[in-house]
């Protein structure tokens, strides 16, 4: 009978994974490791195992595990990366910080500054991972489980000064995965999400592809156990059976191309259950539909040999032609380029090909088509950037930088890359990003506006600190309030160092504005209830005086008499019935040249001469228009069309003060242009704005004033423009009414 077991699980702590080929850039790294001792590196991994074997003998990790089995088995998965002996060095190290009194002094004295500061970094890291499991196990985080996640990704790369504290976790998390399979115990939900969503990812951008896939598989046995047993009991063969499966066909396909001439290196590999859930899910397909349960991929020299290499895989092989993408031809938008194909060997099995020169795989792997952004991002990029953005570039240097494994200290590079960012954590493990520079200010408003408002003293990593001090990747920030409080003015003098964050800032200014307006409401108040203390109408409810003035609340009206925007005067007229109110606020319209520049008005008041007129700006009428006129209170008249609803209003409320007007002599084309509002209801669409906008100056038409809206796809749009008269407005609407998209064009 055969195991439905993904792979063979180690017999016990101790045991190793199938051997597997080494990542050739960790070899070329390790080979010139160093160290500050006069230490071979084989005698610094004895050194350094007992160091800690007493320390750790009889020591346990939360999952149950022996702590020197575990360092044993992670030292031994660094070998089979082809890490150094100084890597697997330092994880014993690692494991005896917790039972050292001053672990970095002891280590840097036993072996070297730089042991004790990998030590140090990624026994932090541990910590800082433990405590926001522990956190998103209690449900105490603050943000989307999808914003969280990302931010511990780019927390692991921000926070590491160097990335083989990366490499030592992502080994020694998969240690604790394969533990809890070879022991069939269960992990936490926690720590099997923060494998899936935060270490497999990880590996994938550093191109760790053998524990980025392992990683996979075990996180997601342990999430849906009942889903990977089916798909195990659906490939009906054990794992061993398929890899020798796959590298008996990669060898057979190498020797025969290359006895055509082709000089070609085949790699292969078994599609792995977790690839296969996520392709049967992605694109619903049934289990016999997913063709690439087996894949190889074929490198030659050119482009030539490419075409040639597929042209001798089909004629020997059954092809699927559905199953074939020529990516040379037409390349992905990020650049991949490769040749895809899917056949069938003789027994029927499907087997995934692809075929690529050398130039495509070192792109693929190193450029911009890295693995990382065209499977885990797809065209967009990851988190929506671009494939070939500036973000790309610096995980490009993040994989030279694993691939050459400098020495600690031996590269400023490791510090830099990050350099606009830094993550810190509040004390329920939630990782904020913060800018460069950024103080215990920026952090309390980042958390919230109410907490930034209310800070008053902060706590890093347990110790006081001043608020401007500035804060460093992974440490913990705790807050301290009052109950009620308000930000200091100083935290806006930039000399003073408080806040780096602009948010922040905003933050600060809206509260100082909003205290001015706060006294600017109170001194209005005060000024109108004084006004109906006056008046003897202190019962009249201060949002019913505001209505009947045109505001929509109270507070609303006590503003603009704050800032002596409204007279007191219009409210007296309000409480007195017998006269006028003030009509709504009116405009001059006339503009080049102007009724003050000429001397001469555009409007007659019939049977009166030289009375002051105002054009309404509620309606802004110009000739050849039927007008009205309205005695106001120290305006003079103020000129109405006369379809015009407020001078509708006004003359049912007093007949007495309507009079009679007319356009003058004066009002000529050449003398006078009038404001007036243009309304456009259209389809909305990229640039329409630029295109009507193109007929007004064409037309000669001066725009003085928009203002637009975009609802379900239809944009309505209120130009405000001088013009000379009403008829010629008319005829500027027909063209308007002519632009692709406008459905109508019409005088408001």
């Amino acid at each position: 009978m055969k195991s439905n077991t993904l792979y063979a699980p180690p017999s016990g702590a101790a045991a190793t994974a199938p051997p597997r080929e080494p990542l050739p850039h960790l070899i070329a790294a390790t080979a010139n490791a160093v160290t500050d001792l006069d230490l071979h590196p084989r005698e610094a991994l004895a050194r350094a195992r007992a160091f800690a074997e007493p320390l750790l003998a009889s020591e346990t990790l939360d999952s149950g595990e022996s702590t020197l089995a575990h360092a044993d088995a992670v030292a031994r998965i660094l070998e089979g990366l082809g890490s150094s002996e100084i890597m697997q060095a330092a994880i014993y190290l690692v494991h005896t910080c917790p039972h050292l009194t001053r672990p970095e002094e002891v280590i840097a004295k036993a072996f070297s500054p730089n042991f004790a500061q990998l030590a140090i970094e990624t026994t932090k890291l541990m910590r800082v991972q433990r405590v926001a499991r522990e956190a998103h196990a209690t449900r105490m985080q603050v943000d989307s489980a999808q914003l969280q996640t990302e931010n511990v990704r780019k927390m692991l790369l921000a926070f590491s000064r160097d990335l083989r504290v990366v490499l030592l976790r992502l080994a020694s998390r998969l240690q604790t995965m394969r533990y809890y399979a070879a022991t069939k115990k269960r992990a936490s939900p926690a720590l099997a999400l923060e494998t899936m969503q935060v270490f497999a990812p990880l590996a994938n951008r550093l191109g760790i592809w053998q524990i980025k896939w392992e990683l996979e598989d075990l996180a997601f046995r342990e999430l849906e156990p009942d889903t990977y047993r089916d798909v195990a009991h659906l490939l009906d063969e054990k794992r061993v059976e398929r890899e020798a499966f796959v590298e008996q066909l990669r060898a057979r396909l190498q020797a025969d191309l290359r006895a055509q001439g082709i000089q070609a290196k085949v790699s292969g590999r078994p599609k792995h259950i977790y690839s296969i859930v996520k392709k049967m899910r992605g694109k619903s397909l049934p289990f016999d539909q997913v063709y690439d349960l087996h894949a190889l991929r074929v490198i030659v020299p050119s482009v030539k040999d490419c075409y040639a290499t597929l042209s001798w895989v089909h004629s020997q092989y059954q092809s699927i032609e559905a199953e074939f993408d020529d990516y040379i031809a037409k390349p992905k938008p990020n650049g991949y380029q490769s040749l895809h194909t899917v056949v069938r060997d003789k027994d029927g099995r499907a087997i995934e090909i692809q075929i690529r020169s050398q130039a495509m795989h070192d792109h693929a792997e190193s450029g911009v088509a890295a693995h990382w952004a065209y499977k885990e991002a797809g065209t967009k990029g990851y988190a929506g950037v671009s494939a070939a953005s500036d973000y790309d570039a610096k995980i490009a240097v993040l994989r030279q930088l694993l691939a050459w494994e400098r020495d600690l200290a031996g590269s400023a590079s490791h510090s830099n890359l990050f350099e606009d960012r830094i993550y810190v954590l509040t004390p329920d493990a939630a990782v904020i990003e913060l800018p460069q520079g950024a103080t215990p200010v920026d952090f309390a408003y980042a958390v919230h506006t109410s907490v930034g408002h209310r800070c008053r003293g902060a706590k890093v990593d347990g110790a006081m600190v001043p608020l401007n001090t500035p804060l460093q990747n992974g440490q913990t920030v705790e807050i301290t309030t009052v109950k009620e409080g308000r930000p200091s003015r100083d935290w806006l003098n930039a000399e003073l160092g408080y806040l780096t964050s602009p948010r922040a800032r905003a933050k600060v200014r809206a509260w100082f504005n909003a205290e001015q307006l706060e006294g600017t409401i109170a001194r209005g108040r005060e000024l109108v209830e004084k006004l109906l203390q006056r008046e003897g109408r202190t019962s009249l409810k201060h949002d019913d005086l505001a209505a009947q003035l045109g505001f929509k609340t109270a507070d609303a009206l006590f503003e603009v008499v704050g800032k002596d925007e409204l007279s007191l005067r219009s409210i007296e007229q309000l409480l007195h019935p017998g006269q006028p109110t003030a009509a709504p606020q009116e405009a001059p319209a006339r503009k080049k040249p102007r009724a003050a520049d000429t001397g001469q008005g555009a409007v007659l008041v019939v049977g009166v001469g030289s009375l002051m007129t105002q054009l309404a700006k509620c309606c802004k009428p110009a000739p050849p228009d039927e007008i009205r006129g309205f005695v106001t209170r120290g305006k003079g008249v103020s000129v109405h069309r006369a379809d015009c609803s407020n001078f509708r209003e006004l003359a049912a409320r007093h007949e007495e003060r309507v009079i009679d007007v007319a356009w003058g002599s004066e009002a000529s084309p050449e003398r006078e242009v009038y404001p007036m509002d243009v309304a456009i209801e259209a389809a909305d669409r990229q640039g329409l704005l630029r295109d009507i906008s193109d007929v007004f100056t064409r037309e000669k038409t001066n725009v003085i004033g928009v203002q637009t809206q975009s609802v379900k796809g239809t944009a309505w749009m209120t130009f405000t423009v001088e013009i000379t008269d009403a008829e010629r407005l008319n005829r500027v609407l027909s063209i308007v009414g002519a632009v692709d998209g406008v459905r109508s064009a019409r005088r408001r």
